[in-house]
């Protein structure tokens, strides 16, 4: 992690004040009234704006710079500051909109506190827009945040590219929809009422989509091209190409059918995995070997109809198949919902049933003889004057990326209408008996909006609620905010509890938005938990720095985790989540895990005895790039890349390690002899390197060994490659060598002239000194002319050098060691007596700080080796998504995946037994696609006539009556006796306490062992006190001596 938040910017145009600056920007929006000005007093954003990677860097992975410029460039209107309005202003701000303008008029009432994230008590009876402005302004200095009183009028509405309405009645809607579709301005009208909610899309007559889904393009390698009408593709059959008919793609580096490579991009049909055809081909020369296809995004051009049309004639986005009839139902049911709101001006109370038929009358007047859902009308109408914090993440976060698409072109808009519900959140039985007038009235409590819904008991249930969030990044921060809106652990004996160990970084800001400027460096969990406070005063959270992981189960202990209420992860690695995963399992607590990635997210609610675990069922593991094609025969950037990272560690980490652990290990030759293979003579070798041959005494001597290395690397290792493979030689099949997959590279010429070879000095240079604790140099001129000095010596490729050509043979190769060289590298190394007090400092590869050197390494490594061999070079922003493993992000996804996860809390806390009330979910708000499904029962096994689950074990008290604890031949008898079953092995971790073939010594030792001894002596581990009880798990046999599958054993202890 980076200590220090600084960034690289790239410039756009013009030059502007860095974030914090105190020069007042020009207002981004002519104001609207004397009180529209930016309450941040900055406006970065728009013509004169830098996009600052720093901030931005995990959302321009989502959307690109050329997207990201173009929202720069738009002023966007939020009407209505209630909780949906807030939740996509605040995602709008966090995107990087050139300027959001709020406007709400009305005062805020104790019933906006439901979901209202920046309203605070003492702000009830201020304007919504007014109390609101200041704590949004504070998320992003270069968005220009301001406010207007003034009522929406045709003149304040010309001032915006964008219009947002949310909370607004349907005449409203109409008349704004009229205007901003006849000016070109583009509208979006969201609206949630209890469990439902509504989006509305209208980008013009003729809006240009550029790229419809944000995949990356696809490419693929040519083996053969048939001359024809149409002509046939075939690609290398290493992977399917992936093209769909109707694709569009271009070629290039075809040798023989020149004429592809200067084709613009032609459309195919796809006529196997590993085949398309394409236009006329006859025309053109005979195809010889060679080329590149590559997928190419041709821009989309998609026609919106005005609100007043679509309402007649609706174009309906289905998000819940299950429910596929629903969203007919639902947009008859909102108009009859805004006849009700005309005639009464409110909406309907919370569950009066007079007042609902009410609105099914007024469904019936407007759409005579069609066929009304009246049931689902009914429940909209019970729960109108709802107003849950969940359905407006969830809705909030799909309306400001449909915001993000009408300024940015970028990605495939809702058209036009989206409806959905939650209905499951209700209670499984006994609705009409829990949920009535009394029950469900308002209280003058910030969570009337809650109650309207589910009444007064589940509020108290969910202020009980003692829960652990892990993990306080962006989908931490959506999860605390979304549990102190709705009163979670807010009341007698709750509780909170987050965990994270990380600090917060400047690139967290963009979308961990409970996070200022001001908290970089500080903890996360300590900073969320403090906002998620200031956001309900009643939340009782508290917040620890402590990873959760097996090396802290001291800490969150059986006490801890038997306390728990539910878990909720919030973690952003496999690893982590499966961990979390089991001690959920084990302690029987539900688990709600979520995660995203770009724009694509997930919800899994794991229930304890009715669902899988999430760690039933894994993704296959990322397929790996073979040895071969990174140490010799790369043919994409993604290898090169790889290459550059491995070379990092090789070089300025691995090597440091080895020689600390030399100086400090007096085994540590000894061990190192006992490796496999040629492992010992690398070691060996590179701790001389260290050492010996390559140790720099100065600055001069690290750019000598930066220019020699790169010789070797793109000089002389290439000559090498090309003496032992030259570029015409032919395989036994007759077939090119150099052909298909295997591109045939080029040795470079060092020219210190030359920025990239530069660059390439200067970082290698820099962090090779930095290993030995050197004083590096930033001096480029000063390093060029060191380099002038240096002398390379001659190289001449060998005879005899081996080279693989597939991991196959690379594992079939017998390892030959020279004793002989093992024994000479021993006795050259000094030994650790000889070097007293010194030390190497490894290089820990961190991606964010923009002035160790890291990424520069890893640019100019990776793009010279793609000049070895003619592969288009990557820039520094695509270098570090690649090299860093940065997980695309942005600010929508996370708010709309985390409103989905706590709408399961909801069936959690009520305790939901029917696992179709549950549901799993899946979206990608760039095509749009929001799916669900119920989550997979947990599978059932079966010993004699005994069912289990995952979720079973066997409880086996460990202290007898007598206070002596169980013996392995009273354990084994036990289980004899009481379960018919017959141990055959037992283990412990990864220790083996007992088998059916141990040495019958062995197993007398430990027959009248008790069992904690027995784990104790085999583990080579002491039982902390806080180890309440230990899992065993065992093989065992039945009556009929068959093998069979069994639980696994809680043993208590205390």
């Amino acid at each position: 992690m980076s200590s220090s938040p600084l960034s690289k910017k790239r410039r756009v145009s013009g030059s502007e004040p860095p974030t914090g600056s105190n020069r007042a920007a020009v207002p981004s929006v002519p104001p609207a009234s004397p009180s529209a000005t930016p309450a941040n007093g900055m406006a970065k954003n728009g013509g004169e704006a830098e996009i600052d990677e720093g901030l931005y860097s995990r959302q321009l992975y989502v959307l690109g710079h050329e997207a990201m410029k173009r929202m720069q460039t738009a002023a966007v209107l939020v009407s209505g500051l209630r909780g949906l309005g807030v939740e996509v202003a605040k995602n709008l701000v966090l995107g990087g909109v050139k300027a959001v303008t709020l406007h709400d008029p009305q005062p805020a009432a104790w019933a906006d506190l439901a979901s209202q994230f920046y309203l605070r008590e003492e702000d009830v009876g201020r304007g919504r827009a007014e109390a609101t402005l200041p704590r949004l302004a504070e998320l992003n200095s270069y968005v220009a945040v301001s406010s207007t009183s003034q009522p929406l009028c045709e003149e304040l509405l010309a001032s915006f590219q964008v219009v947002v309405l949310t909370n607004s009645p349907l005449e409203e809607q109409l008349w704004v929809g009229d205007f901003c579709h006849s000016r070109g301005i583009k509208l979006v009208v969201a609206d949630t009422r209890g469990l439902f909610g509504q989006l509305f899309c209208d980008f013009g007559d003729d809006m240009v989509v550029t790229d419809t889904n944000g995949e990356q393009p696809l490419s693929a390698m040519v083996s053969m091209v048939t001359k024809g009408c149409p002509g046939e593709v075939t690609c290398l059959d290493e992977a399917r190409h992936g093209f769909e008919s109707g694709d569009f793609v271009t070629f290039a580096e075809v040798e023989g059918m020149e004429e592809l490579n200067r084709c613009g991009p032609v459309e195919i049909r796809v006529l196997g995995p590993y085949t398309f055809s394409i236009g006329d081909t006859s025309g053109f020369g005979d195809y010889e070997r060679g080329g590149v296809v590559t997928q190419v995004k041709m821009p989309k051009h998609v026609a919106f109809k005005r609100l007043r049309d679509s309402l007649a004639q609706p174009a309906l986005t289905v998000t819940d198949f299950g429910k596929a009839e629903r969203p007919e139902a639902l947009h008859r049911g909102w108009q009859a919902l805004h006849a009700f709101l005309r005639r009464h001006g409110r909406p309907p109370r919370p569950r009066h049933q007079g007042e609902a038929a009410e609105v099914l009358a007024l469904a019936r007047e407007l759409f005579p003889g069609a066929e009304l859902q009246e049931e689902l009308l009914r429940e909209l109408a019970l729960q109108a004057a709802g107003d849950l914090a969940p359905v407006n993440a969830f809705i909030g976060g799909l309306a400001a990326q449909e915001v993000m698409k009408a300024c940015s072109g970028k990605f495939m808009p809702v058209t036009q209408w989206l409806y959905f519900d939650a209905l499951e959140c209700l209670p499984e039985e006994n609705r009409d008996t829990l949920l009535t007038e009394e029950t469900c009235r308002p209280r003058n409590s910030r969570y009337d909006g809650q109650i309207a819904v589910f009444g007064a008991d589940l509020q108290a249930k969910l202020g009980a609620q003692k829960y652990f969030v892990v993990g306080a990044g962006a989908i931490g921060c959506e999860l605390l905010k979304n549990f102190a809106l709705v009163g979670l652990s807010c009341g007698a004996g709750g509780q909170l509890t987050v965990a994270d160990m990380d600090t917060v970084e400047k690139s967290n800001l963009n979308r961990q938005f409970l996070f200022r400027p001001w908290d970089v460096t500080k903890l996360k969990a300590e900073r969320a938990a403090a906002a998620a406070r200031a956001m309900n005063p009643a939340l009782r959270v508290s917040s620890r720095a402590e990873r959760v992981g097996p090396d802290t189960e001291r800490l969150y202990d059986d006490d801890f985790f038997e306390g728990l209420d539910g878990v909720a992860n919030a973690l952003d690695n496999v690893d982590a989540r499966l961990y979390v995963d089991r001690r959920c399992v084990y302690y029987r607590k539900p688990l709600l895990e979520s995660g995203t990635l770009g724009t694509k997210g997930n919800v899994q609610v794991v229930i304890p005895f009715l669902s899988e675990a999430y760690s039933s069922s894994q993704d296959p593991p990322e397929k790996a790039i073979p040895i071969c094609t990174l140490k010799n025969f790369p043919n994409a950037i993604e290898h090169t890349l790889q290459w550059a990272r491995d070379e990092f560690e090789g070089l300025f980490k691995q090597p440091a390690e080895n020689v600390n652990q030399y100086l400090t290990d007096p085994r540590f030759v000894e061990r190192t002899l006992r490796l496999a293979g040629t492992q010992p003579l690398e070691v060996l070798e590179a701790l001389h390197r260290s050492l010996v041959s390559e140790r720099p005494r100065a600055w001069p001597d690290c750019v000598a060994w930066a220019c020699r290395h790169w010789h070797a690397q793109y000089r002389n290792n290439i000559r090498q490659l090309l003496h032992n493979f030259p570029p015409g030689q032919k395989t036994n099949s007759g077939t090119l060598f150099w052909s298909g997959p295997k591109r045939c590279p080029h040795p470079l010429v060092f020219d210190p002239d030359n920025p990239l070879h530069l660059d390439y000095v200067v970082a290698a240079a820099n962090l090779y000194a930095q290993s030995y604790g050197i004083e590096g140099s930033r001096e480029r001129a000063a390093v060029a002319e060191l380099l002038r000095r240096v002398r390379v010596p001659d190289f001449t490729p060998k005879a005899g050098v081996r080279i693989h050509v597939s991991d196959q043979e690379l594992q079939s190769a017998s390892a030959a060691v020279d004793d002989g060289r093992l024994e000479e590298l021993k006795a050259a190394l000094p030994s650790p007596e000889e070097l007293p007090g010194f030390r190497m400092f490894p290089v820990e590869f961190e991606k964010d700080d923009d002035t160790n050197f890291h990424m520069d390494f890893i640019v100019a490594a990776s793009n010279l080796r793609a000049e070895n061999y003619d592969i288009a070079p990557a820039d520094r922003h695509k270098s570090k998504l690649i090299a860093g493993k940065i997980i695309p992000a942005i600010a929508t996804t996370t708010a709309a995946v985390v409103g989905l996860a706590c709408l399961e809390l909801y069936k959690l806390v009520q305790g939901h037994r029917r696992l179709s009330s549950y549901k799993n979910s899946f979206l990608n708000l760039a095509l749009p696609f929001v799916g669900f499904s119920e989550p997979v029962a947990c599978p059932r096994n079966k010993y004699y006539e005994v069912e289990w689950t995952l979720w079973d074990r066997f409880e086996v008290q460990g202290l007898q009556p007598d206070g002596q604890e169980m013996t392995l031949r009273q354990f084994l008898a036990y289980f004899k006796k009481e379960h018919r079953l017959e141990i055959t092995m037992l283990s412990q971790g990864v220790s083996m306490l007992y088998s059916f073939f141990m040495p019958a010594a062995k197993l007398r030792e430990r027959h009248d062992q008790p069992m904690t001894e027995i784990v104790a002596r085999v583990s080579k581990k002491k039982l902390g006190r806080h180890v309440k009880a230990l899992v065993f798990e065992l093989c065992c046999n039945d009556d009929t001596d068959a093998d069979i599958e069994v639980p696994y054993v809680r043993y208590t202890i205390r």
